[in-house]
């Protein structure tokens, strides 16, 4: 444990973000997601899957029965810089508007009298056999929304049987996450060095991860007017301000970022390149984002080379990139504008996904961005995707009630998910396609 400075605490109190105190259960007290109905047997290099366990709900989640209720609970919950940063996104936030709306230009035509006793919600990636077809996005920083929160993100969706995604961005060691979560996936933003590439590449694979994902749609930083807005920077700078909005926000002050300091010291930026990054409260130093518009596709040729892993690519929005990626013999792409969080104006995933899947071949076709509903998961699927990833719903979770949190959180989706299975009159989600897809009017 780090011997803190009277300096460290006070800018303890100088950063402050509402997230509350664990609940100190243990990972084994956490209920696990329900297997499918009639789910297909175990694979080679299948997640394992427990028993349910009947566990109460801790009373913070007592209220939530959706992803979206997770949202206004960690509002009360997080301060200002700290909910901003998760919950905003480019400029006018076109990009992530348009995420949510067009999945409401798509309606379904369900299929009736079908036994759909023996449905099943598991699908497989990669040789290995996932007990839903969603997962969990990676998440920058997510340590600072939820105590330890990369751990408590992989760990729940580990015992739930689903993907997570570590981002490149966090703060805890990916060691130590793939060591508390095996099978975790790792997501790189990658500068375009060479010798920096293949030192990071060469710490994911000793890290034993065998699919790692590349960011590629960060050539710059995103202009996050919102972050200023907000009082969010990376790193933080201490300021009258920030220490506010973390005196009025104690649970999270105690429970999340004065605990990690006292057990673990200041969080750093720890798995940007091979060595450790940039502290995340600094008055001066900077975080390094140099070197990422050199980026190119010699340099995924580079890294197909030497990775021996699955090799992901996300940020994928035009089918002629996809053609790209199949040539270079990428296994999987993630169609992705970033949650709407880069380029604003993006259209919506869910628009190309289409002519993205036409041009992908045999590669996987997964899919991120505004996914809140199990509709919406089953829309996607119907629409090219073999699997999904959720973001922002999962990082709140973990801010409202940790592990236990993100565990609700993936059995709510979960479960509707299953129920929409059964009305749509389809027993697995490869029955899911384009024939149970209308066009709807915009919502009103």
């Amino acid at each position: 444990m780090s011997t803190l400075p009277p300096s460290a605490v006070l800018s303890a109190v100088s950063l402050t973000a509402g997230a509350p105190a664990a609940s100190g259960r243990t990972h084994d007290d956490v209920a696990r997601a329900n297997p499918g109905r009639g789910a297909a047997p175990a694979q080679r290099g299948a997640v394992p899957q427990a028993a349910p366990v009947a566990t109460p709900l801790p009373r913070a989640l007592r209220g939530i029965l959706s992803l979206d209720d997770f949202e206004a609970a960690a509002r009360r919950r997080l301060p200002r810089p700290i909910f901003g940063y998760v919950a905003g996104a480019a400029e006018n936030n076109q990009s992530r508007d348009d995420n949510r709306a067009a999945f409401a230009e798509h309606g379904f035509a369900p299929r009736v009298l079908v036994d759909v006793s023996a449905r099943d919600t598991s699908v497989e990636l990669f040789s290995r056999r996932y007990a839903a077809p969603f997962g969990l996005a990676p998440m920058g920083i997510s340590a600072l929304s939820a105590y330890r929160g990369d751990i408590a993100l992989a760990r729940a969706a580990h015992a739930a049987g689903v993907v997570a995604i570590m981002s490149g961005s966090s703060l805890i060691p990916l060691e130590d996450v793939h060591a508390a979560a095996p099978g975790t996936w790792f997501q790189a933003y990658l500068p375009g060095d060479p010798a920096r590439i293949d030192a990071l590449v060469e710490r994911v694979a000793r890290a034993g991860y065998e699919t790692l994902v590349l960011t590629v749609d960060i050539p710059v930083s995103a202009n996050r007017e919102n972050n200023v807005r907000t009082g969010f920077s990376t790193p933080l700078r201490p300021s009258l301000r920030l220490a506010w909005d973390g005196l009025t926000h104690p649970r999270w002050l105690a429970g999340t970022f004065l605990r990690t300091l006292v057990r673990h010291g200041m969080p750093h930026f720890e798995n940007s390149f091979a060595t450790r990054g940039a502290p995340i409260l600094s008055a001066n130093v900077l975080r390094d984002f140099s070197a990422r518009d050199h980026l190119n596709w010699a340099h995924v040729a580079r890294i197909r080379a030497t990775w021996k892993g699955q090799l992901v690519i996300k940020g994928i929005m035009n089918p002629a990139d996809a053609a790209v990626a199949r040539r270079h013999g990428v296994d999987g792409v993630i169609v992705s504008n970033h949650g709407g969080r880069q380029l604003d104006g993006t259209v919506s995933p869910l628009r190309v996904l289409p002519d993205v899947a036409h041009e992908a071949g045999d590669m996987v076709v997964m899919m991120d961005s505004g996914i809140r509903r199990g509709s919406d998961v089953l829309k996607a699927l119907a629409l090219g995707a073999r699997y999904v990833f959720v973001g922002r719903p999962m990082n709140y979770a973990a801010a409202v009630g940790g592990e236990a949190g993100v565990a609700h959180g993936i059995r709510l989706l979960r479960d509707e998910v299953d129920r929409n299975m059964a009305m749509l009159g389809v027993l697995s989600c490869e029955e899911v396609n384009r024939r149970l897809l209308r066009a709807m009017g915009p919502a009103r």
